[in-house]
């Protein structure tokens, strides 16, 4: 049994809202649920547009597919909205460039599987733990891996941005899968940058363990992230296993 809240805000700095937040308690095709959100980049409409076709894409094609195995319908979802975003984006000069992020999560009994590009997140929330599940797909995360900065200069560095994969950039993308045990109790948390980038990781605990209604903890942690400085769209998806 699952609990789900969800909310998007454009944050205080931007003045349009170009995530996309997409949430499903019942089955869609064959998958027993689905959660999305995808942080769209480009100009002035093209983020937006790239957001929404991919998020889309992927639930007609996993309405109509007849496969079973979810890493292959959101991988399938993935390469027809990175093809076909690619494809627009080289037509319409209004749309070069634009591309977005995408973090999915499929919920089952006992386990999940998570599909990431770019660097809007997952985390498992458990007790008084959080853990990121997804691995940023951004430039200072990498550099962060090769041990050139370390992960609280990475928090202000001026290309945090910048990001290494993304849907729709090229004609393909690699998305990462995970597989993570869930057990009854633990809150499941996605969400874009805007969020990630203004609040800590022990803050985001702290609000998403707090007494109170699902719907009040994704609202509190838009408040808190616009209040911190609101510079990005900001999204959020939680799921409580009960």
């Amino acid at each position: 049994m699952l609990k789900t809240a969800s909310l998007s805000d454009k944050g205080i700095k931007r003045k349009m809202n170009q995530d996309v937040v997409y949430t499903s308690d019942l089955p869609v095709g064959n998958l027993p649920n689905l959660y999305m959100i995808c942080d769209g980049m480009g100009g002035h409409k093209a983020g937006d547009y790239a957001s929404r076709y991919a998020v889309e894409t992927i639930v007609n094609l996993a309405e109509n597919s007849h496969e079973r195995n979810a890493e292959k319908i959101l991988q399938a979802g993935i390469d027809k909205a990175t093809k076909e975003i690619f494809d627009m984006a080289n037509n319409n000069e209004n749309m070069e460039g634009m591309g977005t992020t995408l973090v999915a999560a499929v919920v089952y009994k006992d386990t999940m599987k998570v599909a990431n590009i770019g660097d809007s997140r997952l985390y498992l929330i458990r007790g008084k733990s959080i853990k990121q599940i997804t691995v940023d797909h951004s430039l200072v995360e990498e550099m962060v891996r090769l041990g050139e900065i370390d992960r609280e200069s990475a928090r202000n560095h001026p290309n945090k941005n910048i990001i290494t994969r993304a849907v729709g950039v090229g004609d393909e993308v690699e998305a990462d899968f995970y597989d993570v045990p869930i057990q009854k109790g633990d809150t499941i948390l996605l969400c874009s940058d805007g969020l990630s980038n203004m609040l800590e990781d022990e803050e985001i605990r702290m609000v998403s363990s707090a007494q109170r209604d699902l719907l009040e903890k994704t609202d509190a942690l838009v408040r808190i992230a616009n209040q911190n400085g609101g510079k990005d769209n900001i999204s959020v998806v939680m799921i409580e296993v009960e």
